[in-house]
């Protein structure tokens, strides 16, 4: 089975570094953007597996680079998973949630919960081809 891909997106360098490790660590093969154009770019040229997006970007914000990715036919199919610092974490809260039928987690967030629905979300693609 090949290695799968993971595009990250996120504009604050310590959590792409941090996300990347992990997910490496997980045995993912990782691809870093800061910038929703980066990010754009790169998921039509190297077409991953899964993107994790930052919901805050400075330039495109993240909603907006998913409707975009969604309306590529090239990335349609590619599952995100969002990341957000702008809501209070509470201490019983450590798990993602279902937002518009995307999966969200906020910061700080449990890598093992979020490779976990990594792991579902490219499971599901699998068994959709």
């Amino acid at each position: 089975m090949r290695t799968k891909n993971i595009l990250v997106v996120d504009d604050e360098e310590d959590v792409l570094s941090v996300l990347a490790k992990g997910l490496t660590w997980e045995r993912y093969s990782v691809i870093t953007a800061s910038t929703g154009r980066d990010a754009l770019a790169l998921a039509k040229a190297k077409r991953p597996d899964l993107i994790i997006l930052d919901v805050l970007l400075p330039d495109i914000d993240g909603p907006e680079v998913n409707r975009r990715l969604k309306d590529a036919p090239e990335t349609r199919d590619i599952p995100v998973i969002f990341l957000t610092g702008m809501f209070p974490k509470r201490e019983d809260d450590q798990e993602g949630h279902m937002v518009a039928g995307y999966v969200l987690f906020e910061k700080p967030y449990d890598i093992l919960k979020l490779v976990s629905a990594i792991e579902e979300l490219l499971r599901e693609e699998v068994l959709s081809e």
